[in-house]
Order: structure tokens, then sequence, then C-alpha cells
């Protein structure tokens, strides 16, 4: 029978990688406040925000490692409250230091990346997982959307960007600390162990939970690499229309910052509905990508329809990057259920932490390059661009199927096995 403090689990799960997306994502908000209190110039602020996710790819992996061995809860904590700690060091810094320690806050803040996902494999059957990796992933666009609504606030209060800082750092602090305590390991497959209690050992708070057996990696099959690959691709029109939206709703379509801002938060919000509903909706499909396979498809419908609408200077322009701006996160669920059904659970930590390093290369690229091909061809060519990607994801996912799956099964009863192409 199911375990009904699976939902808890993923309720503190989904909390604690929405606590690091406050500023592993959120420091952009920051820009205005942060270019007075430094006097940097707009490049070297560039650099300065996305210090976080240096640090995110450069320590994920290890971090996989480290919750596939020793379990979640213990990542979950040192990790948040790590990065509090280095958030709130940075608060204090200047100059070299400050950039050191961004990248040091988000290394330690990645931590939830690696592990959250373990939470669903470990405590979620197979066909429960869609649903579950949806819930898990609406933590980027509602702590995008916390972020912008509160961190511009606390700095422009008259504490400046130390203020949101330090906030955010006690937001880490607080929900690693809860993480630490109340979180449970999932039960690893193999093992017919219950889950481990905080504070215990067992089989649930470490080792590879398949009784010592050595499980080849399921990177010797191209499944996996396939996914990630999608999944990158995927990213690179995700990131073309939220990094832009704003300043395309301003300055081409002359929209007052007050209008636009409100309304793309808005769309986050929407954005995370679909990501549950999407999930939901592979856990029901007898394949798990072709739900996956249909959104990347529709995202390439929404990308080209918005460079035709701007080609043409159409008014229905704004509205469709409302919708591409929906239909370019949605997906983000169904992947990782994918790489889930994929990895075995000795992996599930490392599989995830490479599906985020990859997206995270993607999305690091994306938008300068973007830039430059809006500079050189506006923004309608450009959106004409972006939309071959997820076509190209299309292309990539063709033919691939990573079922074998029931509906439901208690993960314990689940084997170790390594995933089939």
């Amino acid at each position: 029978m199911a375990d009904s403090r699976r939902w808890v689990m993923l309720g503190i799960g989904t909390a604690a990688q929405t606590a690091g997306t406050l500023y592993l994502y959120g420091l952009p908000f920051l820009l205005p406040a942060l270019r007075r209190a430094t006097g940097l110039p707009l490049w070297e602020l560039g650099l300065l925000v996305a210090c976080p996710s240096l640090g995110m790819v450069l320590a994920l992996i290890g971090w996989g490692v480290v919750a596939d061995r020793r379990g979640e809860r213990l990542v979950i904590g040192l990790g948040l409250t790590g990065g509090a700690a280095f958030l709130a060091a940075a608060a204090h810094a200047a100059g070299p230091a400050l950039f050191v320690l961004l990248t040091l806050a988000g290394a330690a803040g990645s931590a939830v990346y690696a592990a959250s996902g373990r939470v669903v494999t470990g405590w979620f059957a197979p066909g429960e997982r869609g649903l579950a990796m949806g819930i898990r992933q609406t933590s980027q666009p509602l702590g995008v959307a916390a972020a912008s609504a509160a961190l511009p606030v606390l700095a422009d209060s008259g504490g400046g960007p130390r203020l949101a800082l330090l906030a955010a750092a006690a937001v880490c602090a607080l929900t690693g600390i809860v993480a630490a305590l109340l979180l449970v390991d999932g039960p690893r497959p193999g093992t017919g162990a219950a889950p481990a209690a905080a504070g215990s050992g067992g089989a649930g708070s470490g080792g590879t939970g398949t009784g010592g057996a050595r499980v080849p990696s399921p990177y010797r099959s191209p499944t996996l690499w396939r996914v990630h690959g999608a999944s990158a691709l995927l990213v690179v029109a995700q990131f073309v229309v939220g990094a832009y939206a704003l300043d395309y709703l301003v300055t081409e379509r002359g929209w007052p910052v007050r209008t636009a801002g409100p309304l793309i938060a808005g769309a986050q919000l929407v954005a995370a509905a679909t990501r549950v509903l999407a999930g939901r909706w592979s856990d029901r499909s007898t394949q798990r990508l072709r739900p996956l396979r249909i959104i990347a498809a529709g995202t390439a419908a929404a990308l080209g329809a918005l460079a035709a609408a701007e080609a043409l200077h159409a008014p229905p322009a704004a509205p469709l990057l409302l919708v591409a701006l929906v239909a370019t996160v949605s997906w983000h669920g169904v992947a990782y259920a994918a790489v889930a059904d994929v990895a075995p659970a000795s992996w599930a930590g490392r599989a995830t932490s490479a599906q985020t390093v990859l997206q995270n290369v993607a999305a690091t690229a994306t938008p300068p390059l973007f830039g430059l091909a809006v500079a050189g061809l506006g923004f309608g060519p450009g959106f004409a661009v972006a939309a071959l990607f997820p076509l190209a994801a299309v292309a990539v996912l063709h033919g691939l199927t990573v079922d074998d799956r029931p509906p439901t099964r208690p993960p314990g009863d689940r084997p170790d096995r390594p995933a089939r192409a």
C-alpha cells in the first residue's frame, strides 16, 4: 500500500527547491538595486547575477552522488543551510569576495535540485511520478514569482540589496532546518525496508539502496542522453521567451512596465499549473514521452505564430508571447519523470543532476546569443529561429520510449535495474 506520507515529503522537497530558487534564479530582479549599490557596469552585474548558476553547474553532479549514497534529508539540510550562510556573508561583502560567495551559495543551494528528485523517485510509484515531478517543478515559477514580488521591494525599502539577500538567506536557512528535522528518506528499491526516519540509520539514509550490488551505468544506453538532449533544446526556447518577454513587451510593443510585469508574473503562475497538469497527463498516457513530444511541437507552433505576428506587426503578438511563455515551461515535470523512469534508483540523484546541469548550460548560453540575433535580425526572425529548437527536440525524441511501468507499484517493490533503450 502506498504510504500517505509521500505527499508530505513531496511538499517539503518542493518547498526546499522553491526556497533555493529565490536566489538561484532571483538575483536578476536585484539588478537596479545592485547597480546603485555597487556602481558596477552592466556587463559585470550580468556576471554577478550569473554566479549562483555557475556554482550550481559546478556542484550539481557531486551533490547527486552524495544524495545517492547518503540520502535526501542530509543533502537538502546541508545544502540549504550552507547556501544561507554563504548568502548572508555575500550580503556584507564587496569586490571579488562578493562574486566568490555568490558562486559558493549557488553551489551549496543546488543540492535541493539533486536531492528533491530523489524524494519523488523514492516515495512515488512510476505511475504517479509525472504528477509528483510536475508538482516539484512548480518550484521554479513559484520561486521566480516570489523573488520578483519580494526582492526588489526589500531592496528599495532602504535596506538595499543587503536586506534582500539576508531575507533570502533567512528563508533558505529556515527551510533547510525544517527539511533536516522532518524529511524522511524514501525507501530504497530492492531492500524492502521502510523509510528511515529523520535522525535514524537504515536503508533510507544512505548507501546504494541495492544491498551493495553494483548497478551498471544507465548512460551506456542512449536513452538518457536523448532525454537530456531534448530537454536542453526545449530550455533554449524557454529562456528565449523568459529572458526577453519583459523587454519585448516594453520596447517593441510599448507596454508600461507596471502592466507587463504583473502579466508576466501571472503567466508564471499559470505555467506552474500547466507543469502539474502535463505531469498528470504523462502518468495517464500509455507512453511517457508522447506528451513531451506533443508539448514540444506545440511550443514550436506557438513560437512560429509569435514570429509571424511580430513580422507582420500584428496585434496578437503580445498575447501570443504570453501563450509561448506558458508553453515553453510546461514540459519540465514530464522530462524529469522520464529520467526517473529510465535511471536505476541508485543513479537517481546523478541522473536528475545531469538533467539540470545540461539545462543550465543551455540556459546560460541562450540569452546572450539570442540578444545578438535580435540585434542583427530583430525579434521576428529571432523567434523564428527559436522555434527550430523544440522542433529539433521532437526529432530527438522520435521513436524513443522509456516505459516499463505499471500504473501503480510501491517504490520498494521496483527492482533496481539499468535503463533500456
